[in-house]
């Protein structure tokens, strides 16, 4: 009979009893010699990859926010070990936001951070707040059972496989990028793998740029976030007006911290984030008293932010 002695990184499998057995996470297994001699003993290595994602959203105030952060904290409420940084345009909180973040069973932080003078009005800002949160709370952001992250920017109204996170951003050693589709004026940008390594990107728009991705085509593992004071400025020219070349420059990486992901088939490659954009309704206006304000619409006693 077979027993099985389990250690915080490895555990033995002996054919000679032992007194006790503990369990533990996913492994990759890597078979070498017996460590006891006189007794048939297999030594068997894992690691663990069990990586806290912070996701970290911007958002603000419109029609179709809340239908889109719907969409998003169903996908994301799926996913195990993972922060949801959510960060508001505003001066204030929204109940309804605070309800879905809650309904998700998710560790979240939601904070208001309004966008400061001199930063475009996309979120820039925004992800500027997160990234100091980060730095100021980690230990608070991976918990007491994490410590090690990944660090991702994930938009309210992109539509994401769980793929991504599990298959993808929980195995970020340093910066991972992957295929995004209908982005950048193009059905879908992705890096150009030669024998695993990063050569150039797949883009339209302006692919001179040392990092050519759009900003939910990558992640930073959390040591590279920790080890920089890098954040989103009011502009960057390096970049032609993207903030990801400068972002990821400033946080000193290079073109050969690149991890590729998604790119091993040769055809039917699967793209797990899509750039989709959830366009604003065309909603009927009443046409009466055009001299005075058009009221909004009516919502019959729902929440809708109009």
């Amino acid at each position: 009979m077979f027993y099985v002695l389990l250690f915080s990184s490895h555990f033995f499998v002996c054919e000679t009893p032992f007194s006790f057995f503990i369990y533990s996470s996913t492994f990759n297994p890597i078979i070498s010699s017996p460590p006891f001699s006189g007794v048939l003993c297999y030594y068997v290595f894992y690691v663990v990859t069990n990586r806290m994602i912070i996701v970290v959203t911007p958002t603000y105030k419109r029609m179709t926010r809340i239908a889109d952060m719907l969409r998003m904290a169903n996908t994301l409420s799926h996913v195990k070990d993972l922060h949801w940084i959510v960060i508001e345009d505003g001066n204030k909180t929204i109940p309804a936001v605070q309800d879905i973040l809650d309904r998700t069973g998710l560790p979240y932080t939601y904070q208001a951070h309004k966008t400061a003078l001199g930063y475009p009005r996309r979120g820039w800002y925004q992800r500027t707040m997160a990234l100091k949160l980060i730095r100021s709370n980690t230990s608070q952001i991976l918990g007491q059972d994490h410590q090690e992250g990944v660090v991702y920017f994930g938009d309210d109204d992109n539509s994401y496989d769980i793929r991504l996170f599990t298959d993808y951003i929980r195995n970020v050693k340093t910066l991972g990028i992957w295929a995004v589709g209908l982005v950048g004026g193009t059905v879908v940008e992705a890096p150009k793998v030669v024998d695993g390594k990063v050569t150039a990107f797949n883009v339209k728009w302006n692919p001179k740029r040392r990092f050519a991705v759009d900003m939910a085509g990558f992640a930073v593992n959390l040591k590279v976030v920790l080890n920089s004071d890098a954040v989103f400025g009011t502009s960057c020219k390096r970049g032609g007006g993207a903030p990801e070349t400068c972002l990821l420059e400033d946080m000193g990486l290079e073109r050969e911290d690149i991890e590729p992901f998604g790119y091993e088939k040769t055809k039917d490659r699967e793209i797990f984030v899509w750039h989709t954009k959830t366009s604003t309704p065309n909603i009927v206006q009443s046409k009466k008293n055009q001299t005075k304000p058009v009221p909004p619409p009516d919502t019959f006693g729902y929440f809708v932010e109009v």
